[in-house]
């Protein structure tokens, strides 16, 4: 794990509580409640391997204190609906006769996708070629226009940009957007409704939308609450950006293919400078060990990115404390199951 440095980003750029609570109130009906699912397996084997008892002391009662936000049960099959709809629901009436463009690796743009069509807005989606057939499918069953380019999220970005200003549409950011991470700060509002005591929150990143949003609403309701980063070993554009105090592009490499921002963003890197607690890096193989963890001990089929946040804190790399309350963010279900052959054999190999 690295520890967050003293080194603040160069802007300032916050999301307030209200913001959040705003986009909660519009949220509502909208978009799933989702669950917290408890798992008793996954608190015995994370405290096995940090040598302590997550339900020790008097909080436990008999009761594991590990739990798993399933937002792989949301809408569209990950918590980008929250984002998207709130960004959509702020649209001008000048802006959605114009149309929106977005680019994604696959689940903002089925997100934005559906939140578009929810308003009667055409919307274009950008993706990658390696993107998976299902969230292709996806896009294009909720009315979008796809497009693939580029071997990754930011050439697929990069194209999207050309194309907003040739069109003259309006760009909805996957993460670096005030009214997407306040959405997905809702998220946050959600663990801390369910969990009041909740002594640790651990997400899976890519770009740093769904975090900075999280981030955002535990510490300004629990201060004391510790927030960690999941980021895969071929894809830490966040923990760059935070180092270096300003987005840094890289080219990401990962089965987590929902995490594999080029770079993260203006908005992003200030917040997690300044409200993370720290980042983990996590191999591949230990993430597609959280993916089969999760299918054969919770029956729940999470994707690659979804599952990162759980297979850290299986594998011990999640600093923890005795008897602590810790929610992991399961952030999406998407998966191909055509590639699911592949995930299970990279579980069964050595880091």
């Amino acid at each position: 794990m690295t520890e967050r440095g003293d080194q603040e980003a160069t802007t300032d750029r916050r999301v307030s509580l209200e913001a959040i609570r705003e986009a909660e109130a519009l949220l509502h009906g909208r978009v799933h409640r989702t669950p917290m699912l408890s798992s008793r397996t996954a608190a015995a084997l994370a405290g096995e391997r940090l040598g302590i008892r997550l339900g020790a002391g008097p909080k436990a009662d008999g009761v594991s204190r590990c739990f798993v936000k399933a937002e792989h049960l949301q809408m569209t099959g990950s918590f980008k609906v929250r984002g998207a709809t709130n960004r959509a629901a702020g649209l001008t009436e000048e802006e959605r006769r114009r149309g929106v463009i977005t680019a994604s690796n696959g689940n903002h743009g089925q997100a934005v996708a559906y939140a578009g069509a929810a308003v009667g807005v055409p919307v274009t989606v950008v993706m990658p070629v390696v993107a998976t057939q299902a969230k292709v499918a996806a896009a294009t069953g909720y009315g979008a226009r796809v497009v693939l380019h580029g071997r990754h999220f930011g050439e697929a970005l990069a194209h999207a940009e050309a194309l907003r200003d040739d069109l003259g549409l309006v760009m909805v950011h996957a993460y670096d957007d005030p009214a997407v991470i306040a959405g997905q700060g809702t998220v946050g509002l959600e663990i801390l409704a369910d969990l009041p005591v909740v002594d640790v929150v651990v997400v899976g990143v890519g770009g740093g939308g769904l975090i900075g949003g999280i981030a955002s609403a535990i510490k300004a309701v629990r201060p004391g609450c510790r927030v960690y980063a999941v980021e895969p070993v071929g894809s830490d554009a966040l923990r760059r950006g935070v180092e270096a105090g300003h987005p840094v592009r890289i080219t990401p490499t990962t089965i987590a293919d929902g995490l594999g921002a080029a770079a993260a963003g203006e908005w992003t890197v200030p917040i997690a400078a300044r409200a993370l607690d720290g980042f983990i890096v996590v191999s591949e193989a230990t993430i597609a060990r959280g993916v089969v963890f999760a299918l054969e001990r919770m029956k729940q089929l999470l994707e690659p990115a979804g599952a990162a946040a759980l297979a850290a804190v299986l594998a011990g790399q999640v600093p923890i404390r005795e008897g602590e309350t810790v929610a992991c963010v399961a952030s999406g279900g998407n998966v191909d199951l055509h590639r699911l052959p592949a995930i299970l054999a990279l579980a069964e190999s050595g880091d």
